[in-house]
């Protein structure tokens, strides 16, 4: 089963009693799809980048909500009913793409990592001195001698 995270905004003056419901709500529907609620986040109140307008007003708050699932793909589709949820500014429903949720027997934290060949740290060039006139650039050059010859 994929992992999703449904984002929910609701409108700021719901009470947490209201967005419990709500939540147990969503969640109840994913363990009848044999899904799993693996996360819950709450944002709380956030400032919106424009106005929602809805038949009550319109919104430049919002409380920010987060669950986080393992379900069947269908699910998108099953969530409709969210839109007739006047409690909501705005839902969505994002798929967690390029993720191994089931480690593979003698998985070893790190091994996922990968190696950069870049940096070789035997490599290291023991002759350098650091000195910036490697650095200068052509005008540089003639420039100091010149003021060099000034000074004579």
């Amino acid at each position: 089963m994929p992992l999703y995270d449904c984002m929910m905004l609701l409108k700021p003056h719901i009470k947490k009693e209201s967005v419990l419901e709500l939540v147990t709500r969503v969640g109840k529907h994913v363990q009848m799809r044999n899904g799993v609620l693996t996360d819950i986040k709450s944002f709380g109140t956030v400032q919106l980048g424009y106005g929602i307008k809805k038949l009550d007003g319109r919104y430049y708050q919002g409380q920010l909500m987060q669950m986080t699932m393992m379900t069947t793909p269908n699910f998108n589709k099953e969530l409709h009913y969210l839109n007739k949820e006047d409690r909501l500014l705005r839902w969505l429903l994002v798929k967690h793409r390029g993720t191994n949720y089931l480690p593979s027997e003698g998985y070893v934290l790190g091994d996922d990592i990968p190696r950069n060949d870049l940096y070789d740290p035997d490599d290291i060039d023991k002759t350098d001195s650091d000195n910036d006139e490697e650095y200068k650039l052509e005008g540089e050059e003639a420039q100091t001698e010149s003021n060099g010859n000034q000074n004579c």
